[in-house]
């Protein structure tokens, strides 16, 4: 497999200072929107730092993490995710098939699962009988909805939209919180800890792991290894912003597989709109040579999609092979 060197990487991948932001800068916010542009038509990933999430929270989230997957299975049985419900998915309970780019050959995703949701059309979670674990997942989903709100404007701004354009579509965001183990395993030809997909959220958060596996794959370049920006968030944009943005922003494709001697755990964030949220081409991103390329949809349907095209056997829903 080929990959361009770290130093490439780094360069292409751009890094967000956040710092503007916090300042009140309006010189850097606009510098930054520009970098914010750049990334998404580009290549679809960037770094953040000067975030504002303290990192013990995500320290503290990778420690439930391990616990969590540590438990003996009679102890997880009863906190199943359901069509409804956040929760543990075991080793291979999804497969990826919403993604066309998963390959001709689809076989279960080697990674279990915990999945806690917000917003969206999801009833609730179940939360396991660990001491102290709802509260720290808790506070650390609060951080990083706040992280995705601070975006929000950078976002419009970018996109030549007014700052508070995105507001009302996120005031209920709907977000997940999943929290992967990926054990040590020998892959088959066809075997992923995660196939190569893209996500259907607005952005996804993924913060810096000390064990590798991700693999990221721009526009123009083959499958390459982010490097590794300590205390970092990697952000990528999901379907649901190509669409949006009438495909003016990209939806990159990724995948993961533990190549580790120890286990991988990883703690991505998803950051949507509100379940009932329109998502139909935004008016600066059509154009007579760019007509609209898809019908209205809302944000809360898509991903119902999404859940059931991947999860049908947990959520007993069957779904469509193509997108609505």
């Amino acid at each position: 497999m080929a990959l361009i060197d770290e130093r490439t990487a780094t360069e292409l991948i751009p890094v967000l200072d956040l710092q503007p932001v916090t300042d009140g800068d309006p010189d850097g916010i606009d510098r930054l929107a520009g970098q914010l542009r750049r990334a998404l038509t580009d290549v679809g990933f960037f770094f953040v730092v000067n975030h504002g999430v303290p990192w013990s929270e995500v320290e503290a989230v990778y420690a439930e993490a391990r616990r969590l997957h540590a438990c003996p299975p009679e102890q997880l049985a009863p906190i199943a995710m359901d069509r409804d419900h956040g929760g543990y998915l075991g080793l291979g309970g999804g497969t990826s098939y919403a993604s066309e780019i998963a390959g001709e050959v689809r076989t279960p995703n080697l990674n279990a699962a915990f999945f806690a949701h917000r917003g969206g059309y999801r009833l609730g979670n179940r939360w396991p009988e660990l001491d102290g674990f709802r509260a720290v997942i808790e506070t650390y989903m609060d951080s990083m909805t706040a992280l995705g709100r601070r975006l929000l404007p950078l976002l419009a701004r970018s996109l030549e939209l007014p700052d508070e354009f995105f507001e009302p579509h996120f005031d209920v965001p709907s977000c997940t919180q999943r929290m992967s183990h990926y054990p040590v395993l020998t892959y088959g030809e066809n075997d992923w800890g995660l196939a190569p997909h893209t996500d259907s959220s607005i952005f996804t958060l993924l913060p810096a792991n000390d064990v590798p596996g991700l693999e990221i794959r721009p526009a123009g370049h083959d499958w390459i290894e982010p490097p590794s920006l300590p205390e970092s968030f990697l952000i990528n944009s999901g379907d649901m912003l190509k669409r949006w943005t009438n495909h003016r922003f990209r939806s990159t494709a990724h995948r993961a597989r533990n190549a580790s001697n120890v286990d991988r755990y990883a703690i991505p964030f998803f950051f949507g709109a509100r379940d009932g949220a329109v998502i139909e081409a935004l008016p600066t991103c059509v154009t007579s040579d760019n007509p609209a390329r898809h019908e209205p949809i809302t944000y809360g349907d898509y991903q119902r999609w999404f859940i059931n095209r991947n999860y049908a056997a947990v959520t007993g829903e069957q779904a469509s092979e193509i997108a609505p």
